[in-house]
């Protein structure tokens, strides 16, 4: 191809224009630019050539079954793609493109690609190593930091809202409110909350490196992984007998070490009670559905519908239900299951919500196995608190506004009695 060039630039010059000017008798030094200018048309003209030649080859061989959206999916449903725009585009790919493919990476982003389509961010395909580390997060037993984190589903930031005791992350300095930018080069704004903590999360023992922000600046810090299995439930008793019982996501083991915390202040006198969902951004269904049912009489506790209109109720029975004060604690990154408890307390009248909006996210997920392992977790549903609110894209508003405010100084340690919110809560039950 470039000899091919090389000549076309010799072409364009003519020689005897070229003698003329070394033959005049003041001889002014030549003017190369003129020949530069004339050259790198001549390439310039070559690629365009080439390039147009080359399209037209490989235009000429193209050729598929002219199709709409939906014959196109029907035939892919069906096996009958031989002949489709998608399997030409494949062959291109395989025949074209200038490195070898790997055919796994490229099966995969097609099933990616699908699910993405749905610009639904709650919605994702997991190969079948993805669907072991998501079970892994819901059984919270896992080979990782020890750090809860929360996508922002707008912008993509990935913020972590709770550092658990004694865990890599702590140990390395991270803190509540930090955002993570990206974990060993993978950035967290390029990928599902679910895929990114696999770059966290790892083999015992090994290292990621993490870019955080921190009020504005960055800073690399270093984690050495290590096995964490979470708690969900935290509880303590306060002054006046009232429990405090706060729950950062809603796992497989959640509900029977919640009914193990309040089972234990009860013994200890407990006669009314705190719930701390503020940074709970959600979990299972079934789990927070048995903690209602546990708290709450007879009942529908939340209520989902799909996009044919299809009612499933999700009730609490007569087996049991808790009649003393209470409290929910909420912020705006207690999302989906916490919001399910929150509203469900609210709509029941059982209880006062403090704090601010929670996040709003009002619609449910489900995650489907294939037979191959790997998994589709898909939206499926809208839910509704017992009165029959969407919360979807507004959250639930508080009983009582009150912005969080740590009360302590510079280097105080955190603790209940500087929290404003835990005291506004103490000053509600007192009354």
């Amino acid at each position: 191809m470039f000899e091919d060039q090389n000549e076309r630039v010799g072409k364009v010059v003519d020689p005897e224009s070229v003698n003329y000017y070394f033959e005049e008798k003041v001889q002014p030094k030549p003017k190369k630019w003129p020949l530069f200018l004339v050259g790198f048309l001549g390439i310039l003209l070559g690629c365009i050539a080439t390039v147009i030649v080359g399209l037209g080859m490989v235009g000429s061989r193209i050729s598929f079954k002219d199709e709409s959206s939906k014959e196109v999916l029907e035939s892919l449903q069906g096996g009958e793609s031989g002949d489709s725009k998608f399997s030409t585009i494949l062959s291109i790919i395989e025949t074209y493109y200038y490195q070898d493919v790997d055919n796994d990476k490229l099966v995969n982003g097609v099933y990616k690609g699908v699910v993405e389509s749905l610009d639904d961010p709650y919605s994702e395909y997991y190969t079948a190593e993805e669907y072991q580390d998501l079970m892994a997060t819901l059984t919270g037993n896992y080979a990782g930091i020890g750090a809860l984190l929360q996508k922002n589903a707008e912008t993509g930031a990935v913020s972590i809202t709770k550092i658990y005791k004694d865990t890599p992350a702590e140990k390395a300095g991270l803190k509540e409110g930090d955002y993570i930018i990206s974990a060993d080069g993978y950035l967290a704004t390029d990928e599902g909350l679910d895929t990114f903590v696999q770059h966290i999360r790892g083999e015992e023992g090994t290292d990621v490196e993490l870019v955080i922000s921190r009020d504005g600046e960055e800073q690399t810090i270093v984690c050495t992984r290590a096995s964490i299995a979470t708690p969900t439930v935290e509880h303590q008793m306060l002054e006046g007998n009232v429990g405090y019982i706060a729950v950062s996501q809603f796992t497989d083991h959640t509900y029977k070490d919640f009914v193990e915390a309040y089972k234990d202040l009860e013994k200890q006198g407990m006669t009314a009670v705190v719930f701390d969902m503020r940074n709970n951004g959600g979990g299972l269904l079934d789990s927070v559905v048995e903690m209602l049912d546990y708290l709450l009489p007879k009942g529908t506790v939340v209520y989902t519908m799909d996009k044919e209109g299809n009612r499933e109720d999700f009730l609490s029975d007569e087996g049991s239900s808790k009649d003393i004060p209470m409290v929910v604690l909420v912020n705006g990154n207690t999302a989906s299951a916490a919001e399910i408890f929150t509203g469900a307390i609210r709509d029941f009248e059982y209880g006062t919500i403090i704090g601010t909006n929670t996040f709003g996210k009002g619609i449910v997920q489900s995650t489907i196995p294939l037979s191959d392992g790997s998994a589709l977790k898909l939206t499926t549903q809208t839910y509704y608190t017992p009165s029959g609110e969407c919360i979807h894209g507004k959250g639930i508003a508080p009983d009582i506004e009150l912005e969080y405010e740590f009360q302590g100084g510079e280097d105080d340690a955190y603790s209940v009695d500087l929290d404003n919110q835990i005291q506004k809560a103490l000053e509600v039950l007192r009354k």
